[in-house]
């Protein structure tokens, strides 16, 4: 896989490609991050990316032409599965979303700041919207890494276990049950006997009995759903 990221902070981005999963999936080769700075890509001589909107009200917008010219260099030299924008108002991010996108080969990811980008690039470019949560960023770079540590370690061979990710909270509609590891009393809280038992299905069972439970009290939407 590769992707992507437009952003006017690239420095602040690559930052967090450098340590853990990400990071080893990237030498593994498994996948490709690249960073573009928007400012490259400005007509002005001072690299402007922003300007007032049409209209008036605070705040600034992102121009179309530093946008546009940068997604239209990169799509002259490879085709993308998806231009997704990092929009407070796009379709919000889940497990099915993410199982999706890591399926995929090529991905563009446009980190969106101030008040937004110019609807233009919306209509004419970008083929998906994706919002992390009902809240306000400053920008869309923390919204891009979120979404490629979700869908990156979903990629064959990323993880060190490949049955991990299948077990996550949300692969099957529920949140994970408790997981507990040595010792097995620690100040009289003790792991429950089930799991130590070497019945895998009861332990499976056990485990799913939980994860429903769990999910009834954390989290009801997802059982109605």
């Amino acid at each position: 896989m590769r992707i992507d990221i437009l952003t006017l902070f690239p420095s602040m981005m690559s930052m967090f490609f450098e340590e853990s999963i990400l990071s080893r999936a990237q030498k593994k080769g498994h996948v490709e991050v690249f960073f573009h700075d928007l400012h490259d890509y400005s007509l002005t001589r001072y690299g402007s990316v922003d300007d007032y909107p049409y209209g008036g009200g605070a705040g600034m917008v992102m121009c179309v032409e530093p946008l546009v010219n940068c997604i239209e260099d990169l799509q002259k030299q490879r085709s993308y599965d998806e231009i997704i924008y990092t929009a407070p108002d796009g379709e919000m991010l889940s497990q099915t979303l993410c199982n999706s996108l890591s399926l995929k080969g090529n991905l563009m990811i446009l980190c969106g700041h101030y008040k937004g980008i110019d609807e233009r690039v919306r209509e004419h470019f970008v083929t998906q919207e994706i919002s992390i949560g009902d809240y306000v960023l400053s920008g869309g770079e923390l919204a891009a890494a979120v979404i490629c540590d979700a869908v990156v370690r979903l990629i064959p061979g990323v993880l060190g276990d490949e049955q991990s990710a299948l077990s996550d909270s949300f692969q099957d509609g529920l949140v994970a049950p408790p997981e507990y590891t040595r010792p097995v009393d620690f100040r009289g809280w003790k792991v429950p006997d089930v799991l130590l038992s070497g019945d895998h299905k009861k332990i499976a069972q056990w485990r799913y009995d939980q994860a429903v439970e769990r999910t009834r009290q954390r989290r009801p939407d997802l059982l109605e759903e």
